[in-house]
């Protein structure tokens, strides 16, 4: 399932990009090659590609801490080549198969030769309502209507939760979720469903009944601003 390529070939060859891919689609290809950009990182996702791994059994093959593995994990899901999924207090992670699928293509495309660029249908984005600043991010992230990568948290905390605030926007205040209808609404939009859904908890935006078997919209009053 994983591809190696040649970085310093890839670099000289950014300029002559096939125009089928949007800008978005080239930016998120620019942040993959930035993940990837580590040893370490090829050679986890090399490892979730074969199989479900927890972070403690990764951090004793690898040879390097949890919290690096943690760090590495994080910015590999950020650009979407690796999923989350919580049992109890243990964190498992797997290769992205769409993810990495989007990678190869995106990859491949740049020796295609250049074509004009399709236009981005990003009416929905203006149909919210939200200030000018705010759907320039919502551009920035997405493409028709899909998130094509998860902002960075810690260094861009404005746009994380601007984007979980956005996924808040797709469930029903007046109606209860089970775990699985919620994975099926972000899902419309996102592969890692169950990590985003942690997410949307953690930061306030979904309300959780103990245990997890129900989910509802928290109330607008009550969840975190993107400027505070």
């Amino acid at each position: 399932m994983f591809i190696e390529l040649d970085g310093c070939k890839i670099v000289e060859r950014w300029q002559s990009m096939n125009a089928k891919v949007t800008q978005a689609e080239k930016k998120q290809l620019s942040e993959m090659l930035k993940a990837l950009a580590d040893d370490n990182r090829l050679t986890l996702l090399q490892l979730l590609s074969e199989q479900e791994i927890a972070v403690g059994d990764l951090a004793e093959r690898v040879g390097i801490s949890e919290p690096t593995v943690s760090h590495h994990l994080s910015r590999l899901r950020e650009v979407g080549l690796v999923t989350l999924r919580m049992a109890g207090n243990k964190r498992f992670y797997r290769a992205n198969d769409q993810g990495v699928s989007t990678f190869k293509r995106l990859a491949a495309s740049i020796d295609q030769p250049t074509e004009a660029e399709p236009a981005s249908d990003d009416s929905w984005i203006a149909a919210l309502g939200w200030p000018e600043a705010d759907q320039e991010v919502l551009r920035a992230y997405t493409k028709n209507g899909r998130l094509v990568q998860i902002p960075p948290l810690n260094r861009k905390r404005h746009n994380f939760l601007l984007i979980l605030r956005w996924l808040s926007t797709l469930f029903n205040p007046e109606r209860m979720y089970t775990e699985a209808e919620v994975n099926a609404v972000i899902r419309q939009v996102h592969d890692d469903a169950a990590g985003l859904r942690r997410d949307l908890v953690d930061w306030g935006f979904l309300r959780r009944e103990r245990g997890g078997g129900k989910y509802w919209l928290a109330p607008e009053g009550e969840v975190i601003s993107a400027n505070s």
